[in-house]
């Protein structure tokens, strides 16, 4: 890791790329996610061998993401983004052509594992890169990236629903997007800040070796289940709150879709605007601020009337945008410890996007999907209780926030 700090329009063209590669990710997530329901139609899945089918993807992703730390460290972010692309992208193509061909379900499935393993390692690299970047500016903004990802999902399932309103071919309408995400990851890598070892110089002394595995540090674990606690407040609310609005409120499923609309405009909002109050307040002041929003919203949601759960998926939205980013960059205090560090925090945090969808399902099952988002609420709160360990490490950005 640098011991010096790059020039000001070197972090900015580094900060640039990096929004590139968030939202590039983003797109090409939304691209797959918008062809679903197509795909369980050509295929004739039913509910359960769909998940099956998704599974491939958060199984690929969570076994891409201890590696990914290690592949940064060696190879450098950029390296490693362009790696994780040339791994998912193919991915994608292959998944798409096996769909198209109607082949076996396990021929579409393991490629979707290709998907999942490229993106969580191309998911380490980038927000490593986004902790450099924002210890050198020396204010907090990774927020913003995460909300280049947002927008990045925006974008490719609004151009997903236009392109299954035409009926394209899933194979050339994701082919396509395989392309365009190659070469926009590619070129926003090139603006990346150099690779670990080409940041030192001779002069700079040598950090003190840590040998002991990040998986035995408390506070990166801790860190870990405030990520997983933030990752399933904005996780179920982007899998289940249409379907909340819908069977719950009894909506129509426009309506149903304005609901989800409403929550990740107000969570993209909440992470652009963000930053400010970080560098106003500090991490832990802010964070208890959005759990609890989280809270407000979750309830407002399931006991409001519908005008009132519109509301509701605001609050929930604001209050979902900023633990994640906010937890990448508190394992990342520690420079010449952050790859190994954000690898398990990452890690820890997605498996809530493993668990989230089946959980949910199950209670929903039982207690209706509109009164099972109430675990959100009941993890959020229990997130307050370790919100504390964010504090910034001496040298961080932050440093010295209550």
């Amino acid at each position: 890791m640098a011991t010096t700090t790059p020039v000001a329009p070197v972090l900015h063209r580094a900060r640039n790329g990096n929004l590139m590669a968030f939202a590039v990710n983003g797109f090409a997530l939304a691209s797959w996610l918008a062809r679903v329901p197509d795909v369980k139609e050509a295929l004739d899945l039913t509910p359960g061998l769909l998940a099956i089918l998704l599974l491939g993807i958060s199984s690929g992703a969570l076994i891409g993401l201890p590696l990914a730390g290690r592949l940064t460290h060696r190879l450098g972010a950029a390296r490693t983004v362009r790696l994780g692309m040339m791994v998912e992208v193919p991915g994608l193509i292959v998944a798409a052509a096996a769909i198209q061909l109607k082949a076996p379900l396990w021929m579409a499935a393991v490629p979707l594992v290709l998907v999942g393993l490229g993106s969580g390692v191309w998911d380490v690299a980038m927000n490593l890169e986004g902790t450099v970047i924002e210890q050198g500016l020396g204010r907090a903004i990774m927020p913003w990236f995460h909300a280049a990802f947002s927008g990045g999902t925006v974008l490719g399932a609004l151009i997903g629903a236009v392109i299954v309103f035409l009926k394209v071919p899933l194979l050339l309408h994701l082919g396509v997007v395989a392309v365009l995400v190659a070469v926009a990851a590619w070129w926003g890598t090139s603006d990346f800040l150099p690779a670990f070892d080409e940041q030192s110089d001779d002069s700079s002394p040598a950090p003190v070796v840590n040998h002991r595995s990040a998986w035995t540090e408390p506070r990166t674990l801790l860190i870990g289940i405030m990520v997983l606690a933030a990752a399933f407040t904005e996780g179920t609310a982007n899998d289940w709150m249409a379907v909340a609005f819908v069977d719950g409120h009894h909506l129509d499923p426009a309506l149903g879709v304005v609901g989800l609309a409403v929550f990740l405009t107000f969570m993209t909002a909440g992470r652009i605007l963000g930053t400010r109050l970080l560098d106003s307040f500090g991490r832990i002041p802010v964070l208890r601020a959005m759990f609890a929003s989280a809270i407000v919203g979750c309830l407002l949601v399931v006991f409001g009337p519908p005008w009132l759960a519109f509301i509701g998926a605001a609050i929930w939205g604001v209050g979902a945008s900023l633990g994640f980013p906010v937890g990448m960059s508190a394992a990342a205090d520690e420079p010449h410890r952050a790859h190994s560090r954000l690898s398990v925090v990452s890690t820890i945090g997605y498996l809530a996007f493993l668990a989230g969808p089946p959980l949910l399902g199950f209670l929903g099952d039982r207690v209706g999907v509109l009164r099972s988002l109430l675990v959100v609420a009941v993890i959020s709160a229990a997130a307050l209780l370790v919100v504390p360990v964010t504090k910034p490490l001496p040298g961080a950005v932050g440093e010295g926030s209550r």
